[in-house]
């Protein structure tokens, strides 16, 4: 059944969006470095790496600058018009041709490059490449300011390696033990609510079983 709601509202939102897609389409081309698509290697279901698709954000050799795959807020290798499509989250759209190729669902763990999937616990890796991953999932709702948390950190690689990613693998798994249409619906509609009240705690009470942050992200709830 997922696996058909995932073609459908994949399908209907390509055609939906086409009028919005065009123009980012044709505004990426002529501005920046004139890249459209950027193709970066994740790890889906059962460890396979496929190539994820995202509008082109950032300098094209970014992941050998800086601190690589990981993006913190204000980093210099995002192009003026990526930053809109970054804090919109515009640049994740063209994975819904991901998830008409079966890489991906609607909702599932976030895929991760192979530097980001070896900080989650070995548990929680075992458990993510159980299921497809997705455009969104409650990893991504309740971290959706994950740029701005590496900001405020004094190391923000080791931030994210000893604190963020540790809890982001116990959400995953929480969303892989308690899969089912519900969940997969319930996902989509705190996803678009929190697009427009970015502050919402809506996630929290739909969703009462998550796993408590530890103290250092306990205002994440």
């Amino acid at each position: 059944m997922q696996r058909f709601l995932d073609i459908v509202f994949s399908g209907l939102a390509l055609l939906v969006l086409s009028p919005l897609l065009v123009p980012i389409v044709l505004v990426l081309r002529f501005s920046g470095e004139g890249e459209i698509f950027y193709v970066q290697q994740r790890i889906g279901q059962g460890g396979k790496l496929f190539g994820l698709l995202k509008f082109a954000t950032m300098l094209k050799d970014s992941p050998n600058l800086a601190t690589g795959t990981v993006t913190v807020k204000g980093d210099p290798r995002v192009l003026p018009v990526g930053q809109f499509l970054r804090k919109t989250k515009l640049n994740e759209l063209p994975q819904l041709i991901n998830i008409l190729r079966g890489d991906m669902s609607v909702i599932g763990p976030r895929p991760q490059t192979t530097r980001c999937f070896e900080a989650f616990p070995e548990q929680s890796k075992a458990e993510i490449i159980k299921v497809r991953p997705g455009l969104s999932g409650i990893g991504s709702i309740i971290f959706r300011d994950e740029e701005e948390l590496m900001h405020q950190a004094n190391d923000p690689e080791r931030f994210y390696d000893d604190v963020i990613m540790p809890y982001k693998g116990a959400l995953e798994e929480w969303y892989v033990a308690n899969r089912g249409l519900w969940t997969y619906l319930a996902c989509i509609f705190v996803t678009a609510w929190v697009v427009v009240l970015p502050e919402s705690r809506l996630a929290w009470r739909s969703f009462p079983g998550l796993p408590t942050p530890p103290d250092s992200l306990k205002h994440l709830r």
